[in-house]
């Protein structure tokens, strides 16, 4: 069977992000596996260890994603794919979903893993989008998932409850945090990985149309105003104020 396994690489949720012009600065940013992808991840390693199989962990963007793809080798992947793009940008999704089946269309794989969000642009488009280029079944949100014959069974999260669904190979299933508890890599693992040969491939090289959003500029958010104590002895002397706040200052009665 032969499992892929998308990895992004966002800044640490602990990172104190700041921005310059129509970027990021990346100066002083941790870099890590996006947290819901490495559910993903071990539920490849289960899934080789139930049916056997190649599991190969694929990342797309500039070159610092390769410490993404040695964290998946020291995990136990068996094959590391860089495509390689340097003006890779989060918010152009539609570039990313077509980049990536592209790849993906040419290696046959069975099942591709994935988290079903990143934690930096939190679109959870990608995954459902590289499904729909490649032709395949979608499954989302999967909290058991089981590979067998050609036949993709997963149980799925759902408003108020969990729905079954059988769908035919190849799929795109993302991963819940419910779906497993990731393992630590090992020691043995990092320091193996650091020696293993990743593939890079030149996203230029996959026939894709360019990128179909310009980031011209980035600003933080505006600081939230500080929060306002209404002064008063009696409670219903409170509410009349704050109702004529309400109505007077913030326009919204």
């Amino acid at each position: 069977m032969k499992i892929f396994v998308l990895v992004k690489q966002v800044p640490d949720t602990e990172t104190s992000i700041k921005v310059s012009g129509a970027s990021i600065v990346e100066g002083g940013v941790k870099w890590i596996v996006s947290p819901f992808d490495e559910h993903a991840l071990e539920e490849s390693l289960r899934l080789r260890e139930k049916t056997g199989g190649e599991i190969t962990a694929v990342s797309l963007g500039p070159d610092r994603c390769v410490e993404a793809l040695r964290t998946a080798y020291a995990l136990g992947v068996d094959k590391a794919v860089h495509i390689k793009d340097e003006s890779y940008n989060v918010l152009d999704t539609g570039y990313a979903a077509r980049l990536l089946a592209a790849y993906l269309k040419d290696q046959g794989p069975d099942v591709v893993l994935t988290g079903h969000v990143a934690i930096d642009s939190s679109s959870s488009l990608v995954p459902t989008m590289v499904a729909q280029l490649m032709g395949a079944a979608s499954v989302n949100n999967a909290v058991e998932l089981s590979v067998e014959n050609g036949t993709v069974k997963a149980k799925r999260e759902i408003e108020g409850g969990t729905a079954n669904m059988e769908v035919p190979s190849p799929a795109v299933v993302t991963a819940a945090k419910n779906l497993n508890d990731p393992r630590y890599p090992s020691l043995k693992g990092i320091m193996a990985a650091k020696k293993k040969q990743i593939e890079s491939v030149e996203a230029s090289s996959l026939g894709v149309e360019p990128p179909k959003i310009e980031v011209t500029s980035l600003e933080m958010p505006p600081a939230r105003p500080e929060g306002r104590i209404i002064e008063g002895e009696e409670p219903e002397a409170k509410a009349a104020e704050l109702v004529k706040l309400l109505r007077d200052e913030a326009k919204v009665v």
